[in-house]
């Protein structure tokens, strides 16, 4: 699923010229997060330098981190790394997934921080309107897609009764995601924003204001926080060492599955406001 991966950063640089086009778009809403362009407060007066570039490098350096984070996913062989944790005497944490982990959710951090000094000051922009969300689709399906990719794709086989061959046992070899992640759900998670990105820009270029909604929010934070988990459960050593410790980990292992299908079909779900949101504005 490499080329996957080279597939979705395409379309985050499609959804990066909507934005832009967006951006270059007259609204009759003005500036938006408290109708100021960066420079000045809410009431006119000058900002301090630092806090009218603060929010705009946050930005810059969440989209440093999430092709640093890219580039080490997509560098580490996962099933690889695990056999060899296996063979080794401690079977010692993933550093490279713990690693991984720590830079998500620093990134994600400066996602909620640069959105909110910019509003508090006043300083938006149409640098921060275009590269904010920009950042956050690199990050974040970046992180989908590459945990769908072959490196954390393992053979897996099993024994059962076949039909056809009266009490023979016939071996059975499967391709198993350990991440949870599989590709079905990588698309449904792009098209959800290709979706969203396609009513707001059609929404906005009628002057009418499309900003986020609850289940948008409810949608972020929840794939913010799956991630760092499938993450920290692929870091985790191997229970393997007795049966109480395998049952462990199976019923760990159930509950980040468990996580995974909840963030993408919450993820589905949130697209239905938008929707319905556009509709209203396009009959109006």
């Amino acid at each position: 699923m490499r080329a996957g991966w080279g597939g979705g950063l395409n379309f985050l640089g499609v959804e990066a010229g909507v934005w832009i086009t967006m951006a270059a778009m007259p609204s009759n809403a003005g500036p938006s997060a408290g109708g100021t362009e960066r420079g000045t407060g809410g009431g006119g007066a000058p900002v301090a330098g630092w806090r009218r570039s603060l929010p705009n490098a946050l930005t810059v350096l969440r989209l440093v981190m999430a092709a640093a984070f890219i580039a080490m996913l997509s560098a580490h062989d996962y099933v690889l790394g695990r056999e060899a944790r296996l063979a080794a005497v401690e079977n010692p944490w993933d550093g490279v997934m713990l690693l991984a982990a720590g830079l998500f959710v620093v990134a994600a951090l400066t996602d909620a921080l640069d959105g909110y000094f910019a509003r508090r000051w006043g300083v938006v922009s149409v640098f921060g309107r275009v590269m904010d969300p920009f950042a956050d689709k690199v990050l974040v399906l970046g992180a989908f897609v590459l945990l769908a990719s072959r490196g954390f794709v393992e053979d897996a086989q099993g024994v059962v009764i076949s039909p056809h061959a009266g009490d023979l046992a016939e071996t059975v070899r499967a391709r198993v995601t350990v991440s949870f992640v599989e590709g079905w759900m990588v698309v449904v998670i792009i098209a959800r924003e290709l979706l969203v990105t396609s009513l707001r820009a059609a929404v906005e270029a009628r002057g009418v204001s499309f900003a986020a909604t609850t289940s948008g929010k409810a949608k972020m934070v929840l794939q913010s926080v799956c991630v760092p988990v499938v993450l920290i459960y692929l870091a985790m050593p191997v229970m393997a060492e007795s049966e109480v410790a395998q049952e462990r980990w199976a019923m760990i292992g159930a509950g980040v599955r468990w996580l995974v299908w909840i963030t993408v079909l919450v993820t589905a779900w949130s697209a239905a406001p938008y929707v319905l949101r556009a509709s209203r504005a396009m009959r109006g």
